[in-house]
């Protein structure tokens, strides 16, 4: 337990942060998940559909500042290469 106020104040921030950060964080393993899985099944209209949402959803981390922009680009360098294989 924090002792000064400033200190209870930060601990506020930093669960709010954590909650924030961990839904952002879901949401995008949960877009790339969905595109390997469309891969995996051979859909390719449902892949490229997939794909696209989850490069909208990876970039609005980025820009959130919950994911790095390299962390990214490696995700979706990633799925577009499991895309390639279709």
């Amino acid at each position: 337990m924090p002792n000064k106020k400033s200190a209870e104040r930060r601990v506020r921030t930093a669960e709010r942060n954590r909650v924030y950060n961990r839904y952002w964080t879901t949401r995008c393993k949960n877009a790339v998940k969905k595109v390997l899985a469309a891969v995996e099944a051979k859909d390719g209209t449902e892949a490229g559909k997939s794909f696209d949402a989850a490069q909208s959803v990876i970039d609005k981390a980025v820009v959130k500042g919950v994911m790095h922009r390299n962390t990214a680009n490696r995700r979706k360098k990633m799925m577009a290469r499991h895309l390639k294989t279709l």
